[in-house]
């Protein structure tokens, strides 16, 4: 099988998922408040999904980190890396772009993975360190709760279920992510370097 037609087929799962994802955004439920301002600078680089309502792509994801890289032209190219049912697992990697819609506060955003489909991404939740986020949507499908480290305190997960909860989410359909890391690899160190920066 040659690789050109494995990346049509590829192309070709993903469509389900935007024009779901695009008509989802469309339904007429109260957005949810963004944050306030957004330092993209600050906000690029790598981020581990703690927890999630996922798409179909990722129901059986481990060790899923989302990065974000600013492009000349001012878009948002990310990468979303995991591996599929095991740490060990087949590794995933999808490439969408990030337009941002918002740019008095940086915080709303358009996500396309295939042209012309865009998805809403909404940044609900940033703490003052840049150290945790939750992306969120209008019609509350899906949340990501995402950590610039692949673990955070019991306690401090709680609290921002709370908070996805108190966004309008149905807090039984949020799973955690597994971020299992047999030790401090060289993407993890890195990682801190930069954050400690």
């Amino acid at each position: 099988m040659s690789m050109r037609f494995i990346k049509m087929k590829s192309r070709w799962l993903l469509i389900p998922l935007i024009t779901l994802l695009s008509a989802c955004g469309s339904q007429s439920l109260k957005p949810i408040q963004t944050v306030d301002f957004v330092d993209l600078n600050r906000f690029m680089g790598d981020w581990y999904v703690i927890a999630n309502i996922p798409t179909f792509i990722e129901t059986d994801a481990f060790n899923a980190i989302e990065t974000y890289a600013m492009n000349s032209d001012g878009t948002i190219a990310t990468t979303f890396t995991f591996y599929d049912g095991a740490p060990d697992g087949e590794r995933k990697q999808y490439k969408p772009t990030g337009f941002i819609v918002d740019s008095q506060s940086n915080a709303l955003w358009d996500m396309q993975f295939i042209w012309p489909f865009k998805a809403e991404y909404r940044i609900i939740y940033l703490d003052d360190d840049y150290q945790t986020t939750i992306i969120g949507r209008s019609k509350r499908d899906y949340v990501w709760l995402m950590s610039r480290r692949p673990d955070i305190d019991e306690a401090r997960y709680r609290s921002l279920l709370t908070y996805i909860e108190s966004q309008g989410y149905d807090i039984e359909k949020v799973q955690k992510v597994p971020q299992h890391w047999a030790q401090e690899t060289t993407h993890n160190k890195n990682l801190n370097q930069s954050t400690r920066q």
